[in-house]
């Protein structure tokens, strides 16, 4: 009886460390929270004071090739088309924090085929996801250069269970910490250029003591704003922002993955991607819409491929109304 019950035991730890051999092959890298192409143009701008913005994002990314190691592609066409919606808003008040103003967002999302490392089998119907809260944000303005820091969590809202594939979130929270600025070249601010990095703590995953390393992303680019006048000329209707924008990222620390009496610690990863954005204000509406396409390049050790960002929001004045009263 005790030599069944041990072979039961024997088999059921080869069976577990199968599995975790196979989660690590298969997923290689783990992936964090930070959504590449989020930012871009004036990445390093805080939005004007007084100011609620809320906003619909639509995030689509087109996974063309698994690189390894090397650089090498490993898998191409790996058919994995991730997509993430939601609702939003970001409150910029006139509050003054160490002479910034200062900020908060959130954003409620909903994803589907959430990629989670470098498994090729993520595969969900659109669900609730993890949230992003931020509750701190600064932003300072001067003649040439706008200048912020940001505090940010990810929430593991999302359906996750270590080792499926259907998992609608990471299953773990998230600190990141971010500071950019955006520099102006001439003085009506017109023609500038941004960057934005942002560093990723992460937690354990959920009922795990697997543990995403720390991860680094910068982002920018170089743009050009445009006023387009009234019939009168007398003042602009709506503004046009366009330009070239980039984005890098990369693993700073290894992933952390016990197997047994081993703790498992796969190469970092790295990415890097360039592409276009514009972006629509009307002015008399207040609303705006802005898209970027970002094509990946340079992957280590993940998927490759390319990014699209689109935007749509409306911007409620807080000042008219405070005005008002």
């Amino acid at each position: 009886m005790k030599t069944k019950m041990k072979q039961r035991q024997t088999i059921k730890s080869v069976l577990t460390l199968l599995f975790l051999f196979f989660f690590i092959f298969s997923q290689a890298q783990l992936k964090g929270g930070h959504i590449l192409g989020a930012m871009g143009l004036q990445s390093g701008t805080q939005a004007p004071a007084n100011t609620l913005s809320v906003y619909v994002p639509g995030y689509f990314y087109n996974a063309c090739s698994l690189r390894n190691e090397d650089g090498d592609e490993s898998i191409s066409n790996p058919d994995i088309n991730m997509f993430i919606t939601g609702a939003g808003a970001a409150y910029i008040s006139d509050l003054k924090i160490l002479g910034a103003n200062y900020g908060a967002t959130i954003l409620l999302a909903f994803a589907s085929n959430t990629i989670q490392g470098n498994t090729i089998d993520s595969k969900n119907s659109l669900a609730l996801t993890d949230m992003f809260l931020q509750p701190v944000q600064l932003g300072w303005h001067n003649k040439r250069a706008d200048f912020v820091f940001n505090y940010s969590l990810y929430l593991p809202t999302g359906r996750f269970t270590a080792g499926a594939s259907d998992n609608a979130g990471l299953g773990m929270f998230i600190n990141e910490f971010s500071g950019g600025t955006t520099l102006f070249f001439n003085d009506k601010k017109t023609f500038h250029f941004s960057v934005l990095a942002s560093y990723e703590i992460n937690g354990k995953k959920k009922d795990t003591e697997i543990k995403t390393g720390d991860i680094l992303s910068v982002e920018g680019g170089l743009g050009k704003t445009f006023y387009m006048m009234n019939a009168e000329k007398t003042a602009p209707k709506s503004i046009l922002n366009a330009g070239l924008i980039y984005y890098m990222q990369f693993k700073v620390s290894n992933d952390k993955i016990p197997a047994g009496n081993l703790i498992l610690e796969p190469e970092k990863d790295r990415i890097g991607g360039v592409g276009a954005e514009v972006n629509y204000f009307h002015i008399g509406c207040r609303t705006s819409a802005g898209l970027r396409w970002i094509s990946e390049m340079g992957a280590v050790n993940r998927f490759q491929g390319n990014t699209f960002f689109l935007t749509l929001a409306h911007v409620f004045s807080l000042e008219k109304e405070k005005n008002n009263k």
